[in-house]
């Protein structure tokens, strides 16, 4: 059973200088992960939030972008701790996918089972 999510959710990197109030699609509920080169190397389990869900509370100055491949994909990180904390989804760019390791009072080791998505054949990347 998924932990119950209450939103707006905090949302913190390891060191605490990046806090984030983060509104959920459906909670927990959305957990996966990917395969393609970055997420597998990454690891994280992410959920899904709208353009929308994700407000920075403090540390805007403190994240660093991330892109690479497409371009399409927006991965965000602390500058001080290197932990990833969320990003604009490839899949669909109309919404973020949020490290669940990073939601308070969530340990990921508590979603399993996690879906995989297929990145590494994601349909952006064939050429035709």
């Amino acid at each position: 059973m998924l932990p119950e999510i209450h939103t707006p959710h905090r949302l913190t990197c390891h060191c605490g200088a990046v806090e984030i109030e983060v509104t959920l699609s459906d909670g927990l509920n959305t957990k996966r992960r990917c395969d393609c080169s970055f997420c597998r190397r990454r690891g994280a389990v992410a959920v899904s939030a709208p353009l929308d869900g994700i407000r920075i509370v403090k540390g805007a100055e403190n994240l660093t972008l991330y892109q690479f491949g497409t371009q399409t994909a927006k991965h965000w990180f602390c500058k001080t701790c290197g932990i990833y904390t969320h990003h604009q989804r490839r899949s669909n760019p109309n919404e973020y996918g949020v490290n669940a390791g990073c939601l308070e009072g969530v340990n990921p080791r508590d979603l399993d089972p996690v879906a995989w998505s297929d990145g590494v054949n994601h349909p952006s990347d064939r050429r035709g």
